[in-house]
C-alpha cells in the first residue's frame, strides 16, 4: 500500500483540471493575443478562469493576475508594491516564520534601501500583534502576513490583524500569502482588509506552474516582467493557457461542496492526531489544547485542516522520512520548496520547539483524495519503525 501524505508540498492534479489542460494543449492551442478565432478561443479560457476565481474571492475578474505560481505571486506582490510606493516610505514588516518566497524577496529589497523587520509569533504560531503594531512608523508602507503556515498549519486571524494595522496607519498595503489557505478557507479580501493575496495552483489540484495574485484595483504595482504588455501591462508574456484553465477548474472544484470536503480533511486530521499517540515519543506542534473537566483535548479546528507537524524523540527527521518512503509513505521534513537548502527550520525555532527536536520533525499533510486507510497505514508503519530507529540515539 502507498500513502501520499505530502499534499502541502504538492497535490495530484484533478481529472477536470488535467483534462481541460490537455484539451487546450492538443486542440485549443492558439495564442490568446492573436486576432484570429484560435486566439479568441484561448483568450476565453483565461477570462473564464478569472471569473471563476473572482467568484470564489467575491472580487472582480480584473483584479486577478495569473502567474507561474506562489513564488512569483509573492515576489510580484512584495517587490512590485514596495518599489511602486518607495517615495512614500521604505519600511516593510512581516512575520518571523514566513515562507522562503516571502522572506527572500524581502531580504533582497534591502539592497534597494528598504528597512525590513520581522514580528515574532507565540508557541501556537500566532502573530504577537502588539509587537507588530509597535514596529509600524510613518515610513511603513507594506505589511505581509501568511494566512496559514506551511510547516505547522497555524492560522492567523487575518481580518483582525489587517484592521489593527490599518487603524495604526491607514495607507499601509496589506499582503497575505494564502498559498496554504486558498481552497481550505472561504476568503473574502474586501471584508478581511487584504490588498494583495498570493495563491499557487499546485496546492489545490491544479497543474504546477499555475497561480495568481489578487490585487485590489486601487493598489499600484511595478511590473517584474516587461514585454508585450499582457494582463494590462502587469505581467507580460504569453499566458500559459492550459495551466490557467486547469487552475480555474481546480478553483471551481475546491469551492463546490466546500464544507463536505473540509469536514473530510478535518476528520482525517483528527484521526491522525488521535492515533499518533500510539507511537512512542511523539509531540504534536502548534495545535492548541482545550480543557474539558479533567481531560485535555486537542483543538484540531483551530489549525488548518490539512497540516500536522510531529516531532519524534531521538530520531533524525531525514532518517525517518526515508524509512517511511521505503514503506510507501510519503511525507516532508519541512517546506519542500526549500528542500535544496537544508537547515534548521526557522518556523520550528520561532514557535519554541525544543532544540533536540528541531531536526526530528516531520510534516504530514492531507487532501480531499486522502483516505482513512492511508492514515491508518501510516500510523501502523510508524508504530513499527519508530521503536527500531529510536534505539540509535544521536550523540
Amino acid at each position: 500500500m502507498e500513502a501520499y501524505l505530502d499534499n502541502a508540498a504538492t497535490t495530484r492534479v484533478s481529472e477536470a483540471a488535467s483534462e481541460t489542460a490537455l484539451k487546450i494543449m492538443r486542440e485549443d492551442y492558439g495564442n490568446p493575443s492573436s486576432k484570429h478565432i484560435k486566439g479568441f478561443e484561448a483568450e476565453q479560457y483565461i477570462k473564464k478562469s478569472a471569473e471563476i476565481i473572482a467568484n470564489t474571492l467575491k472580487c472582480q475578474p480584473k483584479e486577478i493576475i495569473f502567474t507561474s505560481g506562489g513564488t512569483e505571486s509573492n515576489n510580484m506582490a512584495l517587490c512590485g508594491a514596495a518599489l511602486a510606493m518607495k517615495r512614500s516610505g521604505n519600511k516593510i514588516i512581516s512575520s518571523c516564520f514566513e515562507h522562503a518566497s516571502v522572506y527572500s524577496p524581502l531580504i533582497s529589497l534591502k539592497d534597494f534601501d528598504f528597512n525590513v523587520e520581522f514580528a515574532p509569533v507565540d508557541e501556537m504560531g500566532h502573530i504577537k500583534l502588539d509587537e507588530l503594531l509597535n514596529m509600524i512608523d510613518d515610513q511603513t508602507t507594506l505589511v505581509s502576513i501568511m494566512y496559514v503556515n506551511n510547516e505547522v498549519g497555524a492560522v492567523q486571524n487575518i481580518a483582525e490583524i489587517s484592521k489593527a494595522v490599518k487603524a495604526k496607519k491607514s495607507d499601509i498595503v496589506f499582503h497575505v500569502d494564502a498559498i496554504q489557505a486558498y481552497g481550505k478557507y472561504r476568503i473574502n479580501p474586501k471584508k478581511e482588509g487584504i490588498d494583495l493575496l498570493s495563491v499557487s495552483g499546485h496546492k489545490i489540484h491544479a497543474p504546477k506552474g499555475s497561480g495568481f495574485l489578487y490585487a485590489d484595483e486601487k493598489i499600484k504595482l511595478r511590473p517584474l516582467i516587461y514585454g508585450g504588455g499582457q494582463q494590462k501591462n502587469r505581467r507580460s508574456g504569453t499566458e500559459n493557457v492550459p495551466a490557467i484553465a486547469g487552475l480555474g477548474e481546480a478553483a471551481r472544484e475546491a469551492y463546490e461542496d466546500f464544507d463536505q470536503k473540509i469536514d473530510h480533511i478535518y476528520s482525517l486530521k483528527k484521526h491522525f492526531a488521535e492515533r499518533i499517540n500510539e507511537v512512542q515519543g511523539t509531540h504534536l506542534n502548534a495545535i492548541p489544547k482545550t480543557v474539558n473537566g479533567n481531560s485535555c483535548d486537542l483543538d484540531i479546528n483551530a489549525t488548518a485542516p490539512h497540516i500536522v507537524s510531529v516531532s519524534f524523540d531521538k530520531i533524525k527527521a531525514e532518517v525517518l522520512l526515508h524509512a517511511l518512503e521505503e514503506k510507501g509513505v510519503y511525507v516532508s521534513s519541512g517546506s519542500a520548496c526549500s528542500s535544496n537548502h537544508p537547515g534548521i527550520s526557522s518556523t520550528l525555532q520561532a514557535i519554541g520547539v525544543k532544540k533536540e527536536l528541531l531536526d526530528s520533525t516531520l510534516r504530514f499533510s492531507f487532501s480531499r483524495y486522502t483516505t482513512m486507510d492511508e492514515i491508518d497505514y501510516c500510523i501502523d508503519v510508524l508504530k513499527e519503525l519508530v521503536p527500531i530507529y529510536s534505539k540509535y540515539t544521536r550523540k
